[in-house]
Order: structure tokens, then sequence, then C-alpha cells
């Protein structure tokens, strides 16, 4: 992977590679490392840039950090950027604020990519899951997470 360098700009810390194309917005869980991303970067960068903002999960106390906050930084980093249009693909933390920032702003997401996420059941399934098989159920809950149930294939 080329060497991505972290920029500053006011409140936000992020990556880009500066690629063509709608925008590639890479949000990373609370563990893991951008070599996560490695094969994604090199595979976009020619053809979108990659965007990969550093959340500030140190940054925000303790007593106020949530999702919601997260999805708030998210929206504030994308409106900073002036993006119309983004690709967005969230993984395991990042795939739950994913999800949340497309339900909020669906005329700005292209496409929401969800490896390893959380919040799909979170809040719906208490403490229970479900029996292995169960088509219909599943079924159910992929489209819940989609602005237009449709594109929750088999």
């Amino acid at each position: 992977m080329s060497e991505l360098v972290t920029k500053e700009e006011g409140k936000f810390k992020y990556m880009e590679t500066g690629g063509e194309g709608t925008p590639l917005v890479l949000l990373h869980g609370l563990l893991g490392a951008l070599s996560n991303f490695e094969g994604i970067v090199n595979h976009f960068s020619e053809t979108h840039n990659v965007v990969v903002p550093i959340l500030p999960l140190f940054e925000i106390s303790l007593r106020s950090l949530s999702v919601t906050k997260l999805v708030e930084y998210v929206e504030d980093f994308i409106d900073y950027k002036q993006y119309d249009k983004v690709h967005v693909l969230g993984n395991s933390l990042g795939g739950h604020i994913a999800q949340l920032y497309t339900l909020k702003h669906p005329n700005k997401v292209e496409s929401m990519t969800l490896t390893g996420s959380s919040g799909l059941f979170e809040s719906a399934m208490g403490t229970t899951f479900p029996k292995r098989g169960n088509y219909e159920y599943m079924k159910q809950k992929a489209e819940s997470v989609f602005f237009d149930p449709a594109v929750a294939t088999k």
C-alpha cells in the first residue's frame, strides 16, 4: 500500500488517496489498523478518492462518547469535505456508524458496505440469536438495514 499521510484540518484527522470518482469513505472500528483496509485502498485508489477519517474515540469524553456522537462526527466530516455523494464502508463499530449515517442521509450515500458490523442485531434481539437456517428471519433483519429493502438480495 502506498503510504497514506494523516492530514489534520480543524477538528478532523484523516487520510485520503486523492483519486477521482465518488469518494469511498472507510470507517474503522474500535480495534484494528489501517492495514485492515490495505486491499481496498490499493484496489480503489485509482478510481476513487479513498478517505479514512480517524474517528475521535479517545478525544470525546467517556461520558459523552456514543455511536450517535460518532455519526455526528462523520456527518460533520462529510459536510466539511463538501461531498455530495459517498460510498461508505464500515468495519465493526464503523459499520454501525455507516448504517446510522445512511439511514439519516440516504440521499448522500451511493452505496454502503458492511464488514463484521455491529448494530444489526443489538437492539432488536436482546440476548438471543436466530436459529441457524431461519431464512425468513434473517431476510427481515437484512431488509430492515436498507433504505430500499429490495437491495437486500439472497
